[in-house]
Formats: C-alpha cells, structure tokens, sequence
C-alpha cells in the first residue's frame, strides 16, 4: 500500500467516524469519555495537534467546528445533556484506574 493510498484510507475513515457521531449525537461525550478515554473534544485538540505537525495553524474553536459540524455552543445548546450524578460518579471512578 503507497502512502497515497493509506492516507487516503485513514482520511475516509476519520470523516466516517465524524459522520458516526454526529448520526449519534444522543452520545454524550462524557460516556464516550467514561467508556473510551476521548471525546469530540479530544478529537479537536488532536486536530490542532496534527495540523501543527504539519506547520498549519488552526485555532481549537475552529478546530471544534470542523470535529462537531457546527460551532461548539451551538452543539452544546441543542444535544448536550448535564451529566448525571451517574456519569459523574462513572468518570471519576475510570480517572482513579
């Protein structure tokens, strides 16, 4: 497989998985969080990391925008939940692992 082709690949699967989530927004990032360690959150700051990588500069608001299809507040206001006392509790238990 050429470089090409497996950055092409690795591409197509990045947009997959944002289509995912964003097809599952009833998700919230504090289970993705409690059951995967990151978030949409965190898949921003890693695009802010990789775009540095690569001598581009994208700032994390931005980069937020491209990760939820949409500005961050305006996500939050329409799909984010508060936590539960349950997803609290869950989150604190998995950061003591």
């Amino acid at each position: 497989m050429t470089t090409d082709t497996r950055t092409n690949i690795e591409a197509a699967v990045f947009r997959r998985l944002l289509s995912h989530l964003d097809d599952h927004k009833e998700v919230q990032n504090i289970d993705l969080m409690i059951l995967a360690d990151f978030c949409r959150n965190c898949l921003a700051k890693w695009y802010v990391a990789a775009a540095e990588a690569e001598g581009e500069s994208i700032d994390y608001e931005n980069a937020r925008e491209i990760i939820y299809g949409m500005p961050y507040a305006e996500w939050k206001d329409k799909f984010q939940a508060p936590a539960t006392a349950q997803q609290l509790a869950a989150l604190e238990a998995r950061g003591k692992k």
